[in-house]
């Protein structure tokens, strides 16, 4: 039991985010002794923590670490104990649209929140919402105020979920003498985030944050940190006030933003381009994404019992990064008294230099040819094909649409067409032999004979490579003869199926196909080779992981029986 000269308050979910900041905000101000309930047995702290506000009130008895699962009673009830004032920031991974899960939390668990602080005759109780209970998905919202009902669907489990809870908050408003009010904090960013900073860190890394889903002009209002952790203490100011000033703030929602609406896509260009990352340029439309998020969603759906991570691409992710949500903090300012203590740039800034290990790493330029040119041969080839010299590649595009339009989709035969090739070979050779050695002054290089020499060497070079394929056939027939290498048989067998397939494939598809592919693949995977070879290095990394849980929950099953 508390010490009667104590006034305790307790931060539910108080390892969070926005909490963390809380508690450090209330132990400064010495408003209250701080009781951290979170689901963890024991409290952990960060380095910076430790010889920091937290470490020292922990230290000190200012502050102590409490246990609390809000889905079992007694826990509330204990943790709650002696409280003067209750903050509920608790609540799931938003990005998780598991319903169950937010149910579980954000509604039963505030309902025992609530029952304990009526038994205990807790005084004052703020609930930490989110503007996404008056968002059905769909509807933008601009310079929205708290007039704004719960839309009849909302957008996820999660805003479901939070406005069910809300709404049980604002009804036990004057129970037994408990005062509650709920605050909607908008787009929460600064140091200590785990979920904004890092997942744009890591799409930029992948090479996926050049794109803007949407036209890119979709408003937002972002609110610092620190300023979330302010809304509550003027919250629980006007609360505990008493007489007309409490009246008006309890039994209330309450929107909360920095109170500067900037387009959503210009404040994540801000803090990519102050991390050392490329800012957003390539815009696509929602309409286009939404069919591939309801996919992946359906994908995290069958094979989260296989381990896959949860998705950042989702219908509920596409819908928030493309509508405007704007709110008016009028209300909040009259009835608590909120405004901002740290603008929207001077928290950017903060942000950006709280995640020094997340900025851009400093490559050296790539010594030495790229993988493309390497592959291409490093010659003639790979400077056509690579766009280096420009007059020769478009030489060669014009000399392959010619033999497309004339040979390839006239419809004529294969044998037909090396036929006519030849023949058209050797028109201009004999013409080109028959001209003289100057034309108006402009001089004819000839053809050299030598030119369609191949001496020994070349020759011997060619037949030794055709036997060292031959060899590595007849060394991988040896192989499948054995009946051993399984591996080997699935790579050869996968192989033959997919040139099967190819094989169905006319030239003239080929044709349009391939050439273009190649005039632009090789360019392409030269200039993002890094980019490319990353994302391809996590697909085979996943697909050997989903391999391998796979396998194991086979053996595992019939181990079993």
């Amino acid at each position: 039991m508390a010490d009667v000269q104590e006034r305790w308050c307790v931060v539910t979910g108080g390892r969070g985010f926005a909490a963390r900041h809380l508690v450090e905000m209330l132990i400064r101000y010495e408003m209250f002794h701080v009781r951290i309930a979170d689901l963890s047995p024991s409290i952990k702290l960060d380095p910076d923590e430790e010889e920091g506000t937290v470490g020292k009130a922990l230290r000190s008895g200012r502050a102590h670490y409490v246990s609390m699962d809000l889905l079992h009673k007694s826990q509330v009830l204990k943790a709650c104990e002696g409280a003067e004032v209750v903050f509920h920031m608790a609540a799931p991974d938003s990005s998780i649209n598991n319903h169950q899960l937010h149910h579980s939390v954000n509604v039963l668990g505030t309902k025992n929140i609530i029952d304990a602080c009526v038994e205990l005759k807790v005084k004052r109780l703020i609930y930490t919402s989110s503007p996404s209970v008056v968002f059905d998905g769909v509807h933008g919202i601009i310079n929205g105020d708290e007039s704004l009902p719960y839309p009849s669907k909302h957008n996820d489990s999660y805003s479901a979920t939070k406005a069910e809870g809300e709404a049980l908050v604002i009804k036990s408003n004057d129970t037994k003498g408990l005062l509650t009010c709920c605050i909607r904090p908008s787009s929460i960013f600064g140091p200590g985030d785990r979920l904004l900073v890092p997942s744009l860190v890591a799409a930029a890394r992948a090479g996926k944050s050049k794109f803007i889903i949407g036209d890119g002009n979709n408003m937002y209002d972002f609110t610092y940190v620190e300023n979330v952790a302010h809304a509550h203490v003027c919250a629980e100011r006007a609360l505990a006030s008493g007489g007309a000033v409490a009246e008006k703030a309890s039994g209330q929602a309450y929107f909360v933003t920095n109170m500067e609406p900037i387009k959503f896509w210009e404040f994540v260009a801000l803090i990519l381009e102050g991390l050392g990352y490329e800012r957003p340029r390539i815009k696509i439309p929602a309409s286009v994404m939404m069919p591939i998020a309801h996919l992946v969603e359906l994908a995290y759906k069958l094979l989260v019992a296989y381990g896959m991570k949860v998705p950042q691409l989702t219908p509920s992710r596409i819908r928030l990064l493309s509508c405007s949500r704007t709110f008016s903090c009028s209300k909040a300012n009259d009835r608590l008294g909120y405004t901002p203590i740290v603008l929207l740039q001077e928290g950017l800034r903060r942000t950006i230099e709280s995640y020094p290990h997340l900025r851009t790493e400093q490559r050296p330029e790539k010594e030495g040819p790229s993988k493309s040119s390497l592959f291409l041969g490093s010659g003639r080839v790979a400077d056509t094909l690579l766009w280096r010299d420009k007059k020769q590649t478009l030489t060669a595009a014009l000399v392959v649409a010619a033999i497309y339009f004339n040979f390839v989709a006239s419809g004529v035969t294969i044998v037909t067409s090396i036929s006519l090739s030849l023949l058209l070979a050797s028109i201009f050779l004999f013409i080109h032999g028959r001209l003289p050695q100057r034309i108006m002054g402009y001089k004819i290089d000839k053809v050299p004979k030598s030119y369609f020499h191949v001496s020994g060497e070349t020759s011997r070079q060619v037949a030794l490579s055709v036997a060292s394929g031959w060899n590595f056939v007849v060394k991988g027939l040896k192989n499948l003869c054995k009946g051993a290498d399984c591996m080997f048989f699935l790579k050869v067998a996968l192989s033959l199926l997919i040139l099967s397939i190819l094989g169905t494939i006319s030239l003239r598809s080929l044709f349009v196909i391939g050439v273009p592919g190649v005039f632009t693949l090789f360019f392409i995977y030269e200039k993002k080779e890094e980019e490319i070879d990353h994302l391809l290095n996590e697909i085979v990394s996943f697909i050997w992981k989903l391999k391998s849980d796979i396998s194991g929950k086979i053996f595992s099953s019939a181990k079993v029986r």
